[in-house]
């Protein structure tokens, strides 16, 4: 697209330049700052005046520079070559602009985000004279081994079809379709373009009632989420934000993963970067970068492409939901995200709110996680995009406003906990702050394809828990002695919850993932051994000789010991232990 002059320079600030003489400009225009060519972006206009933020280094620019126009807005190249890329924050392929500048980028250096020169095998669905609508497939490209990708007509393009590329291979910028509607002919290539704020429409929202499966049982059992949800994983520096997204990006049953590194560490995105080619699709054995997209966008780069970086993030991942995939998107972190708005808006000068954040904090989170969903798309499929947003709460206070402004937004929410962090227990998740909402909207999923007996025992363990705290609070004033061993049981059955189920190895081959069929049975055997329990101690066996059946000491190891594969197992444990604890209650009676 043609650039043009819009105006001149009159005054900068970081990354927000006010520029004059504006007469041909739109709101959130994407326009080129200088001669050097900054990227940036148009947030306000004003008579003849316009304020800038710009998503580069600003150093150099002068009053009086020019300000080019492009006529769009900020917006993302979509199409095959996606996946398996590494971006920053306004898609701009890092391993080009590595080829381009070195190691450190250059201002104003810029590349394209989809390779021109690449071919790709494409195989048309359409012929010649077919009637067509927005999101109708007009062929596929094989992006990866695992993903098929479904070249869909754009949104807003219907009519028939006047040409047809033929199977073979093409560039992403090469004509594949002619689609002749009412505003007359249309070219169509397997590339598009589309506006990073602007959601991408859906054909109808579908309800949220089948989990995300995540191999993790403390969240698929206790606090599952539902694909096309959003939840808040909040927690202070050092308790594990980072590595519970990375055992979800690993072991979720999502089809595409796209892990936004939103003004994290140098250090922790450099870890991120090494790490995510060299994971193994569990699912395909090849590297998970076959069906991941990274955005990386470090503290150190500018905060406004940090401010873009989480709406490129999700604009990608709905444009595989249109496809008909299950995306899941990881943002890392939305607090380093809000910080980037509370600078932009301490330039502009606007009124702050609480702790500084603009006032309009909150619509901000809000039209982030909105984007979220599980939905009919335009072709007749059904996708869903999931979002799992890190929050680091300065000093992990949750009472912050970035947290508290979230918890209005999403339906789960994952807390972690700084103590068990500090007793090495992972997932740090605090069985006592977090919840879900979905709760009762994927029940009818667990009871119809795992278990009946699933919600049950899911309130039992949780009042047990509940009963656990109020014991222990006990336990501190006159000592475990004083308690009866009825009382007693409840916490070694709570403890043993703990280890044996809530704590998860990601190193252990059998222990780092577990099936909804064998977290069903571990919570039930956990339960059985609970009931059974309390039978004996009434009948006046000890705790002491009930905690030494050798069943027990089994129990505490099954998640190491019992695979995924091998759930007669389950049965084989279970007859065990209902033989202890009868020769036990035999030998009282």
């Amino acid at each position: 697209m043609n650039e043009r002059i819009i105006g001149q320079v009159r005054r900068v600030n970081g990354p927000v330049i006010e520029a004059m003489g504006i007469g041909d400009a739109r709101m959130l225009e994407l326009v080129k700052v200088g001669e050097s060519g900054l990227i940036g972006e148009i947030i306000k206009l004003s008579g003849n005046g316009a304020t800038i933020q710009v998503y580069e280094d600003t150093t150099g620019v002068a009053p009086l520079d020019n300000v080019y126009g492009t006529g769009r807005p900020l917006s993302l190249e979509l199409g095959p070559g996606l996946l398996g890329t590494i971006y920053d924050g306004i898609q701009r392929p890092l391993d080009a602009l590595l080829a381009l500048s070195g190691r450190f980028i250059e201002r104003g250096v810029s590349a394209e985000a989809l390779d021109r020169t690449r071919l790709w095998a494409f195989e048309p669905r359409v012929a010649v004279g077919d009637e067509v609508s927005a999101g109708a497939v007009l062929g596929v490209v094989q992006e990866t081994s695992r993903i098929e990708h479904r070249v869909c007509a754009p949104p807003g393009v219907s009519g028939r079809l006047v040409s047809v590329a033929s199977a073979g291979e093409y560039r992403v910028d090469e004509t594949i379709a002619v689609v002749s509607g009412p505003d007359g002919e249309r070219e169509l290539s397997m590339m598009q373009r589309w506006p990073i704020r602007e959601p991408r429409p859906v054909a109808q929202r579908k309800p949220l009632d089948i989990p995300l499966i995540t191999g993790q049982r403390v969240i698929d059992t206790l606090f599952p989420l539902a694909k096309g949800g959003t939840v808040a994983i909040p927690g202070g520096f050092g308790t594990g934000k980072t590595m519970t997204q990375h055992a979800i990006a690993k072991w979720c049953d999502a089809d595409i993963i796209v892990y936004i590194g939103c003004g994290e560490r140098g250090n922790e995105m450099t870890d991120v970067l090494n790490e995510f080619p060299k994971l193994v699709d569990p699912r395909t054995g090849k590297s998970l970068m076959e069906r991941t997209i990274l955005i990386a966008n470090t503290s150190n780069m500018p905060v406004s492409a940090r401010e873009a970086s989480v709406y490129t993030g999700v604009t990608l991942a709905e444009y595989y939901r249109d496809q008909g995939y299950h995306v899941a998107v990881m943002a890392d972190s939305t607090s380093r995200w809000a910080e980037a708005l509370r600078e932009l808006s301490g330039r502009m000068e606007e009124m702050p709110a609480e702790e500084g954040f603009p006032a309009y904090l909150p619509t901000r989170i809000a039209e982030f996680y909105e984007r979220a969903g599980y939905a009919e798309t335009l072709s007749g499929a059904d996708g869903s995009v999931t979002i799992i947003g890190a929050v680091s709460p300065p000093g992990g206070d949750f009472s912050e406003p970035v947290t508290q402004h979230t918890k209005r937004f999403v339906r789960c929410f994952w807390g972690l906990d700084r103590q068990l962090a500090n007793a090495r227990h992972y997932p740090a998740i605090s069985w006592l702050d977090s919840y879900s909402e979905y709760l009762g909207d994927v029940r009818p999923w667990w009871e119809e394809r795992v278990g009946s007996d699933w919600a049950t025992a899911r309130e039992e363990i949780m009042e047990l828990l509940q009963k656990e705290v109020r014991l222990l609070q006990v336990v501190k004033l006159v000592g475990p002695d004083a308690l009866p061993d009825s009382q007693r049981f409840v916490i070694e059955v709570c403890s043993m919850f703990k280890n044996a189920f809530l704590q998860q190895s990601a190193f252990d081959d059998v222990d780092r993932y577990s099936t909804v069929e064998k977290q069903l049975r571990m919570l039930l055997a956990i339960m059985a051994y609970w009931r059974r329990g309390q039978e004996a101690i009434k009948r006046g066996v000890t705790l002491h000789k009930l905690k030494r059946v050798k069943a027990v000491q089994d129990l505490v190891k099954m998640k190491f010991t019992i695979p995924n594969e091998s759930p007669e197992e389950f049965d084989r444990l279970m007859a065990r232990l209902e033989r202890g604890i009868d020769q036990l209650e035999a030998i009282y009676a």
